[in-house]
């Protein structure tokens, strides 16, 4: 598995939006394709630490295996 993420950009009256295929929650939206850009390596970047934080809530408290997952080859 060599996954990648794909990034969207649509045009609107205010500029742009973007969001991400791949991750729900990971949108956005600039008056410039750069800036609109920009917020989205932010905006994937808070998602995922939302989730982090989520995750470690859930596993408060028990017994787990942590790694790095890596590349995988299927």
């Amino acid at each position: 598995m060599n996954e990648k993420l794909t990034a969207v950009f649509e045009k609107s009256p205010q500029g742009y939006i973007g969001y991400v295929e791949e991750l729900p929650g990971a949108n956005t939206q600039g008056a410039t394709l750069d800036e609109t850009k920009m917020n989205l390596i932010e905006a994937v970047q808070l998602v995922i630490e939302a989730n982090r934080q989520l995750a470690e809530e859930d596993i408060s408290g028990k017994e787990i295996i942590r790694q790095p997952l890596g590349t995988i080859t299927v």
